[in-house]
């Protein structure tokens, strides 16, 4: 340990209590933030801690810490430090974002932060004016990665804009020899099917066949290569075979976003399964389904005022511009670059992202174990 730290109880660093209870009638605007496990989420006339002060989650958002610079009402839902015996307001709430909180949670049903647990941890705390340093070179580092991850998180969706845009511009821009043809004009269009109860049906054995869900694939992913869960041959019997090559569209939830089969399986009924029957490129296919031109439209098909989906006779009727087999083939071509670059930019700002994180964690470790 460095010289002139100490080893103490986090509880008697900061003490933690619980918010305060407040009825939805007393929920009225005023000057004083009502802080709840997910942050500050509306005001109030009258306030209960003095700040500044520290808040994590205690249930809900567990692990969330907040540092409060005026007066506020902590809530049911979080823990406010009550006492901070004359540390830096601003070193604890460094020191609480430093624990992974979620390992003092318990509880059979909502976990709940055990603040008995939190204050037995023992932590290491220097001398006041060492907190005081520390507290300014962690804010001064983290103001920064925040303004480095602002940049590149708006990087990173400036990539994806970029492809969205000229995506939807090619369907937008339409040359000689084009034709406009509704859906299912252009492929065969059947709703899935489920055996029910479903739970009957799944299997391990050998003779199990591929049950396809939408957590089988990934959001903005392009195919379905393997599913999780099999179903019974008999199970079988009572679903929707598709094939590989063949495109599925969920309709309902997340509803118009199309996959491209990599394997064999059965659909449920949250699924269309859509056959071409005439000569259209593969790639251009789906580019045009996921073209915000057509996810529009199903957007507008869709019914529903909690889960929307689109009946089968509604998602026939969307209109597809269709270019001749040669142009499709040069769109796609230019498409496939473009979503390289896109894929490479994202890839490039996730890592950065990561980075930060990461540069984040070790600038905690370092300045909570002496060495910054």
């Amino acid at each position: 340990m460095k010289k002139g730290w100490q080893t103490k109880r986090l509880g008697d660093v900061a003490t933690l209590q619980r918010g305060f209870d407040l009825p939805t009638r007393d929920r009225v605007a005023g000057k004083f933030p009502l802080v709840s496990s997910s942050g500050i989420s509306d005001t109030h006339l009258k306030c209960a801690v003095r700040g500044p002060g520290v808040v994590t989650g205690r249930s809900g958002s567990i692990g969330n810490v907040f540092f409060i610079e005026e007066d506020f009402w902590p809530l049911n839902t979080v823990l406010y430090v009550k006492d901070f015996h004359g540390n830096d307001p601003r070193f604890v709430f460094h020191l609480l974002k430093k624990f992974d909180l979620l390992r003092f949670a318990g509880g059979a049903g909502v976990p709940t932060l055990n603040r008995n647990f939190v204050h037995d941890e023992l932590v290491s705390v220097p001398t006041l004016p060492e907190q005081q340093r520390i507290v300014g070179i962690l804010d001064e580092a983290f103001e920064g990665i925040a303004t480095a991850k602002a940049n590149a998180e708006k990087n990173l969706q400036n990539a994806r804009a970029l492809f969205e845009s000229h995506l939807n511009s090619v369907f937008v821009q339409r040359g000689k020899g084009w034709m406009d043809r509704t859906l299912d004009q252009v492929c065969i269009v059947e709703r899935g099917s489920s055996p029910r109860p479903i739970k009957n049906y799944f299997t391990t054995k050998p003779d199990g066949v591929n049950w396809i869900k939408i957590s089988d694939t990934e959001e903005g992913g392009k195919y379905v290569c393997s599913t999780a869960q099999k179903i019974t041959p008999e199970g079988a019997k009572q679903s929707r075979f598709v094939k590989e090559g063949d495109f599925i569209l969920t309709n309902s939830m997340s509803f118009g976003r199309p996959y491209i089969m990599k394997t064999s399986g059965y659909i449920h009924d949250g699924w269309f399964v859509l056959r071409l029957n005439i000569s259209i490129d593969t790639d251009y296919f789906y580019y045009l389904l996921s073209s915000r031109f057509v996810q529009s439209q199903f957007a507008q098909l869709a019914s529903g005022s909690v889960v929307k989906n689109i009946s089968g006779d509604l998602v026939k009727k969307a209109l597809l511009p269709i270019p001749p087999l040669e142009h499709q083939c040069v769109i796609v071509k230019k498409l496939l670059k473009i979503s390289a670059e896109t894929q490479r930019l994202s890839s490039l700002y996730g890592r950065k992202l990561d980075a930060l994180e990461a540069l984040k964690k070790s600038l905690l470790h370092q300045a909570f174990s002496g060495e910054l």
